[in-house]
């Protein structure tokens, strides 16, 4: 029996597909895993043993520095959190929702704009940098963009995810086009895509890995990504500079008369439609049970 140390790549139909030793082995898990509560997932460093019929098993998972719930992957280093210009319309609810709770999780958050030739990304690229965050353009036709993304992807793992319909698996398909990823037209009648990725996958691509996950809306983000109403404000870069200068302990930055943050927005130094977007997170929260957890 050999033990082999490897990174699961793809988790699907109760196989795991585990990269080790320069090969790729297919486990089955460990049924210590059901009693535990747990399941490997793409992106655990794995511990497995092989058989000499080439049989091989998860026997352990590394810690995780952090795990997204839907779909399972473990420990990303960056979340590219991929919104188009039109067609469909940026909902920057949901981008904000997005770049929280990969603050949350430790994992840094990438705003890209696809369909650049469609229409100008500036405003929203002023918006975003202006919060603290990294964002970029990407154009399919021109493929502009296309190094600062190669630049970002090496030597890391990341996933690229967003609603339906913005172009997600088309510019991973432009940026490598070994992938051949299913793609799927806009329904005009809907204004959203068809979910057309099937599973989670790591592609080892431009020196680092790359997931391709299934697109997902707002609905699936609240109901399996929450954020603590205490950590919400450090998940928002442009506020933490403000949050200790309010006048009383506990401030929640929404309508408190004297808070910092309030008074940021108003001269412009934290933008409306970000605080709107906290506001709503906040508004959210509250509505929650107060035993009420995360179950990421």
């Amino acid at each position: 029996m050999e033990t082999l140390t490897g990174l699961i790549i793809k988790a699907i139909s109760g196989f795991y597909y585990v990269e080790a030793a320069d090969a790729l082995y297919e486990c089955r898990a460990r049924g210590i895993f059901r009693k535990r509560n747990i399941k490997p997932a793409v992106g655990d460093t794995a511990e497995i043993s092989v058989a000499s019929d080439g049989t091989a098993t998860v026997e352990e998972i590394a810690p995780r520095r952090n795990y997204i719930v839907r779909p399972p992957l473990a420990n990303l280093d960056r979340l590219f959190i991929t919104a188009s210009v039109c067609d469909p319309a940026p909902n920057l609810y949901v981008i904000d929702k997005i770049t929280a709770v990969a603050a949350d999780k430790g994992i840094e958050p990438v705003i890209v704009l696809t369909k650049s030739d469609l229409g100008s990304c500036e405003e929203l690229l002023r918006l975003y940098r202006q919060a603290g965050l990294r964002a970029i353009s990407y154009s399919i036709e021109t493929q502009e963009g296309k190094q600062e993304l190669l630049k970002l992807i090496h030597g890391k793992i990341s996933a690229f995810t967003g609603n339906t319909g913005v172009g997600k698996s088309s510019l991973l398909n432009s940026v490598f086009p070994e992938l051949s990823i299913e793609t799927g037209e806009i329904s005009k009648k809907l204004g959203r895509g068809r979910h057309t990725t099937r599973h989670s996958e790591l592609y080892k691509l431009g020196g680092g890995y790359v997931a391709d996950t299934p697109g997902f809306s707002a609905v699936d983000i609240e109901r399996y990504e929450i954020v603590s109403r205490e950590n919400l404000p450090f998940c928002f870069p442009e506020m933490e500079q403000y949050l200790t200068a309010c006048r009383f302990v506990g401030c929640s930055h929404t309508c408190e008369k004297g808070c910092a943050v309030i008074e940021a927005v108003k001269r412009g130094e934290i933008a409306k439609s970000r605080h709107e977007s906290y506001k709503a997170m906040i508004e959210e929260l509250s509505k929650k049970p107060k035993d009420y957890s995360s179950k990421s």
